[in-house]
């Protein structure tokens, strides 16, 4: 439960926004971004990571809001939001060296079960830069990143501009 640092009084997280609003003193706390581009919200959500078995929380990058586990850093995004994340985090990031990490074909035989249905999710290579398997849940839109993967995403070149 996060108090508002003016007040003491309990902070509520405000829908689909990237801040808690006190509703005795009317402030807005808005945390911090870290360093993959996301703001942890610590809202606790009904789902558990598949990965961590802990408890879920709200984040959000880009304006998006997401899931995140604090434990793995894993991340659950919705698919309609997944490429507007990609875009805009792309459009932030200084252009830095990049270097191509293969990817460990042991890691497509990983399954995971969806946070939000339960079933097995689909372990596959992302189609986009990176060289990232992802899991996701065509039931319930959903895709499963673990820690850094966002990131390796992001900084990978555009294929349009891969020679």
């Amino acid at each position: 439960l996060m108090t508002c640092p003016n007040c003491g009084a309990p902070m509520r997280l405000k829908a689909d926004q990237e801040c808690f609003a006190c509703d005795y003193c009317r402030s807005i706390d808005v945390p911090e971004i870290n360093a993959d581009g996301i703001r942890v919200l610590d809202e606790p959500a009904e789902q558990a990571c598949p990965v961590c078995a802990v408890a879920l929380v709200h984040a959000a990058a880009s304006g998006h809001r997401m899931l995140y586990c604090k434990l793995c850093h894993g991340m659950l995004i919705s698919m309609g939001i997944f490429a507007a994340v990609i875009e805009d985090l792309k459009s932030r990031r200084a252009s830095s060296a990049y270097n191509a990490t293969p990817f460990d074909p042991r890691d497509l035989d990983r399954r995971l079960p969806c946070p939000k249905c339960g079933r097995q999710m689909d372990t596959h290579l992302y189609g986009g830069g990176g060289n990232v398997i992802i899991d996701d849940c065509e039931n319930c839109d959903l895709n499963w990143l673990d820690y850094g993967e966002l990131d390796r995403i992001v900084r990978a070149p555009d294929r349009e501009y891969v020679s």
